[in-house]
């Protein structure tokens, strides 16, 4: 055990805080974190429209649906505003984040991100067509400026809103990226026009942006111009199909999912904050298939994915990452040590609510050779027990976002839009979870009685 930790701690611990002191790996973080009051919004309002019109839809209740109608419009009007548009939100966000993390001004960082956004998505609205319109049809909207063709209607110069949600993500990250980080490498060489003291700040911060902001969104237009002109296609199309679309396919696969709740356990046992770490992994992968989900409920189309961001908290970190509430159940119900009871009571509390620090660092786990095991295997076991009954269909996939903060069970239940089996299996997780904590409780409480008993003698 003891070699284990002592490898571990040599070789896994430096890549962890490496990788949590990359500034624009931090910055995509806090990118995703910063647009949640969108996608709580977003989701509220698809929730809303599942209760009061998908399912009474399914009833035959004409009656309360036609009473509620205006607020299914208004519930569709913040999708338009929130979810619809997501990608739009997430280019802000990052690109406010990642030019503030390296000590320049955010909002022209935002500004730059959002316009190499809408330079590299298509901005042809197209409509699809089941047959050829009438020729006089054809002739009409042609003459209006429209390209018609025998299968569908495109419209240039103007923005569809399926180029806007979570499928242009991975077009929102790069792009913004690239033009973000030429923004800030001149801002940093100092290529930029210098005001006199006595104009106000913020003009003089304006002009100080001026020449590092048209650097940047100049290259993304050319090197947008040289790819539409080679392959005849919209970069941001093509990252969606090439890109986005196959890492979320991966991100379905058992050894991925796996793998990341592994090492969110390693990264926490030493201290580090694992979901910090892995965020960009699990808000890059999984926060588009969730998104998906949610448009799919919307929609009240088949889901496309059946793991997603809300599956870890919902299924593996109850109470908080290595779903430590059981773990304060187990010392509550077995523990005969003062000190852990004193802490479990202590942590309880804010554990029902999935902050755990009290815990791993109170109790402590965070290098805790006895409790190393258990943390590491239970949400392993968890993870891959949900996983199962995820791909199998026995359980809705998760289709709602709801706050981190929700209980445990509770959590599972309303992330699924109100499925009892997947409360169910919160709950029978939950148990096996404690179940593999508590025989190494009971020998921390043996531990603790024998150190005792020799310091005695």
């Amino acid at each position: 055990m003891q070699k284990l930790m002592d490898w571990l701690e040599k070789f896994v611990v430096p890549v962890a805080v490496k990788i949590g002191s990359i500034r624009w790996l931090v910055a995509l973080r806090d990118g995703f974190i910063s647009t949640l009051p969108i996608t709580m919004a977003g989701s509220l309002a698809t929730l809303l429209n599942a209760l009061l019109n998908t399912y009474p839809a399914q009833w035959g209740w004409t009656g309360f649906i036609n009473a509620v109608a205006p607020v299914v419009a208004v519930d569709g009007i913040v999708w338009n505003g929130t979810l619809a548009i997501f990608a739009l939100y997430f280019a802000v966000m990052w690109g406010y984040h990642l030019a503030a993390d390296y000590d320049t001004d955010g909002l022209s960082g935002a500004l730059v991100s959002v316009a190499a956004f809408f330079m590299t998505i298509n901005s042809n609205a197209v409509l699809t067509i089941a047959k050829a319109l009438p020729k006089s049809a054809a002739t009409t909207l042609t003459t209006a400026g429209a390209t018609v063709t025998d299968s569908s209607v495109s419209v240039a110069g103007a923005f569809s809103m399926a180029n806007m949600n979570s499928a242009s993500l991975f077009t929102a990250m790069i792009f913004g990226g690239i033009a973000v980080v030429i923004y800030i490498w001149l801002m940093k060489k100092d290529i930029t026009i210098k005001m006199p003291d006595s104009v106000p700040p913020a003009v003089s911060k304006a002009f100080t942006a001026l020449i590092p902001s048209i650097a940047a969104i100049y290259v993304v237009a050319i090197i947008n111009y040289i790819f539409t002109q080679v392959t005849g296609q919209f970069f941001g199309d093509w990252l969606s199909a090439t890109i986005q679309a196959p890492l979320i396919g991966a991100g379905q696969s058992a050894g991925m999912v796996i793998l990341v709740s592994l090492l969110v356990q390693i990264f926490w046992f030493f201290g580090i904050h694992g979901p910090n770490v892995l965020g960009p992994v699990l808000e890059g992968i999984w926060t588009p298939a969730q998104l998906s989900n949610i448009e799919s409920l919307k929609n009240g189309t088949p889901f496309k994915y059946f793991w997603t961001r809300g599956s870890f908290d919902a299924y593996v970190w109850f109470g908080g990452s290595g779903g430590t509430i059981v773990l304060l159940l187990a010392i509550l119900l077995f523990s005969k040590r003062a000190d852990e009871k004193t802490v479990a009571k202590l942590a309880f509390a804010p554990g029902l609510f999935n902050i755990n620090e009290p815990v791993m660092f109170g109790l402590p786990i965070v290098l805790n050779a006895i409790y190393f095991v258990p943390f590491i295997v239970a949400p392993v076991i968890n993870t891959i027990i949900a996983y199962v009954v995820c791909s199998l269909g026995w359980v809705s996939p998760v289709q709602v976002a709801v706050p981190w903060i929700t209980p445990p069970i509770l959590n599972a239940w309303m992330a699924t839009n109100f499925d009892w089996r997947a409360a169910l299996l919160a709950l029978v997780n939950m148990v096996i979870a404690f179940f593999i904590w508590v025989p190494f409780v009971r020998m921390s409480s043996k531990v603790a009685a024998e150190t005792n008993d020799e310091i005695a003698a």
